[in-house]
This record gives C-alpha cells, structure tokens and sequence, in this order.
C-alpha cells in the first residue's frame, strides 16, 4: 500500500487557510492512506475552554469534516485527520477517519498532554482497529504515544498500520517510534507540524519530521523539521502480520502475562 503523511504550518483558529495550506501540499497525490496532525484544521494552543469549544465541530457535520471528505476523493487516500470534537456538550481531542467521501469514526484522545487537560475531556473509548478495504488501521494521537500501552493495545487487536496524528514538542518521539513499531511489529504514520504558537502563558515550538516507521524501526520518511512536507511511500501491509522475531520467539506469544 501507499502510505504517507501531510506536514503542515496552521494559522490558529484559520480554518480556511489551514484546508487551503493541505489541499496545495496534497495537489497530485494519490496514496491508500494519509495522515495530518493533530488539530490540523484549528491550530493548537487555546486559551480556554470557551476558544476551544468556538471551534470545535461534531464528527460528520462541519466544514472539517467536509473537507476531509473532499481530500479523501481527490486523493483516494483512507484520511486520517486531528481535530477539535464537540459531543453532547464536551469537547475532545480527537481524530477523524474518513474514506471515499465518508466519515467512518473518530478517535478521542485518551492521554491528554499539559494544558490540553484544561480543554478536553479525555477520550471515553479504547483505541480501536479499523479494517477499511482490507487495510487495518490503528489510531492514536501525539502523546498517545508515550504510553505503550497504547500501541500494543493496537497490535494486539491486529492494526497493521498505525497512524499516529501529532504536535510534537518534545525531542522523544521521532527516536522512540522505532520501538514501538519493533516491539508490536507494526508499521507507524507520524505526521506532526512545522511553527511556533504563543498565546497566552504557552510558547510552542513544534518539532516537525514526519516520520514513517517499519516494523523491524526503520525510518522510511523523515520530514524536515523547519518546512512543511508530504511524503507517500510504498509499504508491504502483509509484514506485520506475523508476530515472529525468530523461529523460536513470538513477540505476543512470549508473552509472560502471568507475571505483568
């Protein structure tokens, strides 16, 4: 499959310039899935509850939604997509999947970084797999990532692909993905942004390099860190299926679950 990823700039709160900046970076791309970051559409650093909920859209209905819906014809990509969801009055940070001009689901984030627990509602479900045209597909967002558990909670549900979309600040995750992809035997679409936002007591700047990660943790894309960016690249799916690392040793099989 053709797997990749959008690195973007966002404006804060232009939704129109951030959908004009992924439609120019994805002009000519086609791929089977593609990833943004976390809060493409609406940029990252709110100053209180009140902003985010200004932004925030349910799933399905919107002018976020609609413009995934847009992307994934024009692209014939699976989307896979951050953004801001309102839902019965709470606001989650969450990520939308969206296929052939459809909205199929969204993921809320369950491990809420800094201030981010000032505006949203941890997530309310376990992270799921997503079988779309044959393709399994695990969702987690940014520090998501920081928790294994998240990832082998993913694996061991079958996802082989994990996408994974992000606003790294941090220098740790671009380096620990491998592991995680190692460990679970998967494959990972890292796609974060580019810039700096600082509003009110928090100044942000976000780590770029986008990252495609196989399952042994070889890097098969890396971003630049100051620029925005897509890459696809071409991925054999049918590698994370088997678990074994070596005639005698499974990775899920070995397992000693007696004792942790």
């Amino acid at each position: 499959m053709k797997a990749g990823y959008i690195q973007t700039a966002p404006r804060f709160g232009d939704k129109p310039f951030n959908f004009s900046q992924v439609a120019e970076l994805s002009a000519g791309v086609k791929a089977d899935l593609l990833v943004l970051p976390e809060l493409f559409a609406t940029g990252y650093t709110f100053v209180s509850p009140e902003e985010a909920q200004s932004m925030a859209e349910p799933a399905g209905e919107g002018p976020t939604s609609d413009f995934l819906k847009k992307l994934s014809l024009d692209t014939g990509a699976i989307i896979v997509a951050g953004f801001a969801e309102e839902h019965q009055g709470l606001i989650y940070n969450s990520a939308l999947l969206v296929s052939a001009g459809e909205v199929l689901d969204a993921y809320r984030k369950i491990h809420l970084f800094n201030r981010e627990k000032l505006w949203f509602t941890p997530g309310n479900r376990s992270p799921e797999v997503f079988e779309i045209n044959g393709v399994r597909i695990g969702i987690m967002i940014c520090f998501d990532w920081f928790f294994p558990e998240t990832a082998r909670l993913l694996a061991m549900k079958g996802a082989q692909i994990i996408a994974h979309p992000s606003n790294l600040v941090m220098p740790y995750c671009q380096r620990s993905m491998p592991t995680r992809c190692l460990e679970n035997r998967v494959f990972a679409v890292t796609a974060n942004r580019i810039g700096r936002e600082n509003r009110g007591t928090d100044d942000f700047l976000f780590t770029g390099a986008s990252q495609i990660t196989g399952i042994i943790g070889e890097v098969l894309s890396s971003a630049p860190i100051d620029t925005t960016f897509t890459d696809v690249v071409e991925i054999n799916l049918s590698e994370a299926d088997s678990k074994q690392l070596n005639p005698l040793n499974n990775l899920f099989s070995d397992r000693r679950t007696e004792f942790y």
